[in-house]
């Protein structure tokens, strides 16, 4: 008996693809016009008459830091201020009571509609119109009532409770309208079930546009000068007065910004992730664990011990 003998032919492997990278061109010529771009305005701002040695020393200026606490407590107030009457107002757009819902648009589409500066300056010369002011409990001039605190108070805060009331009554429709329903059906008045379902829901929509919109408070407040309230732009301006260092102080004052948004940046960032607990299985990993990863990953390339 003979043995057969399998005389099919080995496969022969396919050739191995040699890819070639495509060139791209472009992207050299656009860094490297970047790159020059940058370079003139380098040495643009190292040719002007600027004295930058005295920069840091004024950084911690006593009238600079006064300015910098000005605009943290402003800030502050009018973003409260704001929130709080930009949940009325959406609550009340939202309504089904055609006056309620029909004075919170008037009032979103007149604050939206006009300048900061332009709504602070009528209410620090709201003397003009209203000279006495008299609630029956208490009577005094209006000059003396209408600080530029409390002018800058309510040009800043009644502006961003336009803004805050759109934020919120997005958050709010966001929230699946069966959350209402079954809270209804549990015996939950509107109110309760506003504060207790909806809106905790609602925040993970709500906090990361509420987060830029203190951000954008904090550089908005800038505008208070114009009323005479010792923020940092009008600290800056009152030492400028005096060294005649104007744009030096210009960059004193931006520095400060640059720092108090970086700050509230992180914050928002950690806030965010925890509003966001919720809606996502594993968050991505902070910053803070990047870095720590990469250490790790970095000390883990040793030379492996020789195998004996």
């Amino acid at each position: 008996m003979t043995d057969t003998v399998d005389k099919t032919p080995a496969p022969v492997p396919p050739e191995q693809i040699k890819a070639i990278p495509v060139r791209h061109y472009g992207r050299w010529v656009a860094g490297a016009l970047v790159i020059a771009v940058l370079v003139l305005i380098g040495i643009a701002f190292s040719n002007a008459k600027i004295n930058y040695s005295i920069i840091p020393d004024y950084l911690t200026d006593d009238l600079i830091l006064d300015g910098v606490w000005h605009t943290l407590y402003i800030s502050v107030l009018s973003m409260v201020l704001g929130l709080v009457l930009g949940v009325i107002l959406a609550v009340m757009r939202m309504s089904s009571n055609p006056v309620t819902s029909t004075v919170a648009w008037v009032y979103i589409w007149f604050f939206r509609g006009t300048p900061v500066l332009v709504q602070l300056l009528l209410w620090y010369n709201i003397a003009l119109v209203f000279p006495m002011l008299n609630l029956g409990f208490y009577k005094d001039e209006m000059n003396d009532v209408m600080t530029p605190f409390l002018a800058a108070l309510l040009g800043l805060g009644l502006n961003e409770a336009a803004y805050m009331s759109e934020i919120v009554r997005a958050g709010i429709q966001s929230v699946d309208e069966g959350q209402t329903e079954a809270s209804h059906a549990l015996g939950m008045t509107q109110g309760k079930t506003l504060r207790r379902v909806v809106l905790p829901q609602a925040m993970r929509v709500i906090v990361p546009p509420t987060g830029n919109e203190f951000i954008n408070m904090l550089k908005t407040s800038s505008l208070a000068y114009a009323v005479q309230f010792n923020e940092l732009i009008k600290r800056a301006q009152d030492v400028s007065s005096t060294t005649l260092a104007v744009v030096e102080m210009y960059f004193v004052a931006s520095i400060w910004y640059l720092i108090l948004t970086s700050v509230f940046s992180v914050g928002q960032y950690y806030l965010e992730r925890r509003y966001a607990r919720g809606s996502s299985r594993s968050l991505p990993p902070t910053p803070l664990q990047r870095l720590r990863k990469n250490l790790r990953l970095f000390g883990s390339f040793r030379r492996p011990e020789v195998s004996r």
